[in-house]
């Protein structure tokens, strides 16, 4: 049997047209791996042009992985998935060359289109974001060297609003329609949201003196009292009974406390590698206080710049936040409508945090977030985050 792939592709032109870039990533649809990315940068142009740009560079890096593959391509664009499903005519002569390149990159029949909503296509948008910061500073995208990742993770590449309107407009035109329909400003059903209870693990033994640790270190297990905080939750987190799915970051810390609330539920743990804490290079295992005597130029570097990796090639703020993001999209595409506990860290709660606000790289140091603590993120499918609790820990008393 022949091997299938999913592509997702998404184009964004801040102005329509305007600075545009596209963004496509390859996905096993079994392990929600991402196989490739793509993005690029390509000048002034409109969002129907970016996003089959995006397309076809999704679908050539599906080609270049298993020409033989089924590819199931998921667009949040309705306009470019049902002309290249061919029940809408393509009367735009700019799109008429992109809609015959992508139609050609693989035989005819080995390829089917399925609209999603915005929310299941952020890896994509966030590519195409990531491509259209790099092009404002003049570069074009590389991948793992974003360059605006913290602030562009969450954002779309055109507002939801801009979005719809061009969406609209677009779908009028294209079926035939004597006038655009119109956009609805009110509140509808959006369905249930994905829901994330993000848990921090239990204590370890350096937890309570305060020292980093990341995942650079000795991977620490829980101490007794992470045992305890671990199944004080698993206990609450069963008497609610809203938990559907468990995810866990790779470290000791992080399986025991999901292992922990699994057995109470019956559920398996996932592993997601993304989830894992920041490397802090050679502070790992120290205090701040030691970190401040020994290496006060470079912590102060680093507190001011969500860009400057720890000493000793540890990962910077904008590394953590790139990779969380990819996660957090995984998850989403995963467990859309579910409730999931996400058992990771401080940085990564904080991150996940942070992005659901939409608020600046230095909020991450105005957050507490202490042992075992819950706080929980619900992302909608039209792309809105809302953090509904934040550091709670009143089920540890």
């Amino acid at each position: 049997m022949s091997r299938t792939l999913t592509v997702e592709a998404d184009g964004g032109s801040r102005g329509n047209p305007g600075p545009a870039g596209y963004g496509a990533v390859v996905l096993d649809p079994e392990s929600g791996e991402a196989l490739a990315e793509a993005a690029e940068f390509i000048g002034t142009a409109t969002n129907n042009v970016a996003e089959y740009k995006g397309l076809v560079a999704g679908l050539r890096a599906a080609y270049a992985i298993d020409p033989q593959a089924r590819v199931r391509v998921r667009m949040d664009s309705k306009l470019v998935v049902e002309q290249m499903s061919g029940r809408w005519k393509i009367k735009h002569p700019d799109m008429k060359p992109l809609a015959a390149e992508a139609g050609a990159v693989f035989p005819p029949g080995q390829v089917t289109y399925e609209w999603i909503p915005r929310a299941q296509n952020k890896h994509a948008d966030r590519l195409a974001n990531e491509a259209m910061d790099a092009g404002k500073i003049g570069k074009q995208w590389e991948p793992g060297n974003s360059t605006a990742a913290l602030a562009t993770a969450a954002a779309p590449a055109r507002s939801a609003a801009a979005r719809a309107a061009d969406e609209a407009v677009a779908t009028a035109e294209e079926a035939g329609s004597s006038a655009a329909p119109a956009v609805g400003w009110g509140s509808p059903d959006l369905g249930p949201p994905a829901t994330f209870v993000l848990l921090r693990h239990g204590e370890t033994p350096l937890t309570p003196e305060k020292r980093f640790s990341g995942s650079g270190g000795t991977d620490p297990a829980l101490s007794a009292a992470g045992r305890r905080q671990a199944e004080a939750t698993a206990a609450a987190l069963a008497a609610r009974g809203t938990i559907q799915a468990v995810v866990s970051s790779p470290l000791r810390r992080c399986r025991e406390t999901a292992g922990a609330v699994a057995d109470r539920l019956g559920l398996e743990v996932r592993i997601e590698e993304g989830l894992r804490e920041t490397d802090f290079g050679a502070w790992e295992g120290l205090t701040f206080a030691e970190v401040r005597e020994r290496h006060p130029d470079d912590l102060d570097a680093w507190l001011g710049s969500a860009k400057v990796a720890p000493t000793g090639g540890g990962e910077s703020f904008a590394t953590v936040a790139r990779r969380v993001a990819v996660a957090r999209d995984k998850l989403l595409a995963r467990y859309a409508g579910k409730t999931v506990l996400v058992v990771t860290h401080v940085t990564p709660v904080k991150t996940l945090v942070r992005l659901a606000l939409g608020a600046p790289p230095e909020s991450l140091f105005r957050m507490e977030l202490s042992a075992a603590s819950l706080s929980v993120v619900a992302y909608y499918s039209d792309g809105n985050a809302s953090l509904r609790l934040l550091n709670d820990t009143s089920h540890l008393r």
